[in-house]
């Protein structure tokens, strides 16, 4: 992508419209920073974004519609109808309708972010049961724009602001686990881990801690050998390429003493080892980012919270965290430059 001028231009598919993902939107968009910093791009239906403008009382927030990307304003907020019709809006329902809005404003953002039109996306989220369908196998944000851009290996990297977390093993069942923690797998994680931090991120010399997939790091083999015979390997054969990596780590006790303020990444084994600790220490300004793609994705850490869909209690602090990361990541990446340069 050639450098841009002007404000980054961001894109935000609204993900499931009974869910709070336009009720965060909007909150996040009010905020006078973001509209300085950047030019947003909603992919939705006007009529979605008008429903929960007057459900939620948000007087002040005012859009301009527009038929397709080309017709981007800088000083405005942009929303694009990805369908003719906008479904019907059931705050906290569960519907087909509504998985196929966010399935349509998804494919729409990502055909623009393929196109070059677009310099970043943020995804609201979603429900997975009512975006499947026999067409559509959908496990995850991750998996799906992985492979919608063509990338062999991605990362999972949970980021706020002293901590950052990535995974070897993602949407993965349990009983899976183990026989995917290879080193062939850390290494590819590890790698991506270590050139975001540089690349994304800005940090020349990266310190990455390791975590041990058994209790206590498998307890010098009595509580398993995965640790003696696949991630110490790895971690000695990062150290002596120079790399400042350390491990493994015993998951509870590094978290439990807060180590991870000491690391600018760690990287956790399996979903729930890296994501329990990560959300209980930032669950209002995590972000969820995708590293290893050649685009900018980026999407706040919770999920559509059916049960307060609708009445105004949401917390947007990790949508605005996810708008301002992609923007951040942007600028470090290069890919835009500003009026002044």
């Amino acid at each position: 992508m050639n450098p841009r001028k002007n404000k980054p231009v961001i894109g935000i598919s609204i993900g499931d419209i009974n869910g709070v993902g336009p009720e965060v939107t909007l909150k996040a968009l009010l905020d006078s920073r973001l509209q300085k910093l950047i030019t947003p791009v909603i992919y939705a239906h006007g009529k979605i974004i008008t429903f929960y403008r007057k459900q939620l009382e948000l007087e002040e927030f005012n859009f301009m519609q527009i038929k397709n990307i080309d017709e981007v304003h800088h000083k405005k907020i942009n929303v694009i109808n990805v369908t003719d019709e906008s479904p019907e809006v059931i705050p906290g329902v569960e519907t087909q309708e509504a998985g196929k809005m966010a399935a349509t404003a998804l494919d729409a953002a990502i055909n623009d972010l393929k196109e070059g039109k677009i310099d970043g996306l943020v995804t609201a989220p979603l429900n997975k049961n009512n975006i499947n369908s026999p067409e559509r196998k959908f496990v995850g944000h991750t998996e799906y724009l992985s492979d919608a851009f063509g990338a062999k290996e991605s990362l999972m990297f949970l980021v706020a602001e002293d901590i950052r977390v990535g995974l070897v093993t993602g949407h993965l069942p349990l009983k899976q686990i183990a026989a995917n923690i290879t080193a062939e797998n850390i290494k590819k994680k590890l790698d991506i881990m270590l050139q975001s931090l540089q690349l994304d991120f800005g940090i020349g010399k990266p310190r990455v801690a390791v975590l041990g997939l058994n209790p206590h790091a498998g307890e010098d083999g009595l509580l398993g050998d995965e640790e003696e015979k696949v991630i110490k390997p790895v971690i000695r054969d990062y150290k002596d390429k120079g790399h400042l990596v350390f491990g493994p780590y015993s998951a509870d006790g590094f978290f439990g003493m807060m180590h991870q303020k000491k690391f600018d990444g760690v990287l956790a084994m399996y979903h729930d080892q890296g994501l329990i600790p990560f959300k209980s220490l930032a669950f209002e300004t995590g972000v969820n980012f995708t590293a290893g793609l050649p685009i900018v994705r980026t999407s706040p850490d919770h999920g559509t919270a059916y049960n307060i869909a609708g009445k105004k209690i949401a917390d947007e602090g990790s949508m605005r965290a996810a708008i301002l990361q992609a923007y951040d990541i942007i600028k470090n990446r290069g890919d835009w430059e500003s009026e002044e340069d």
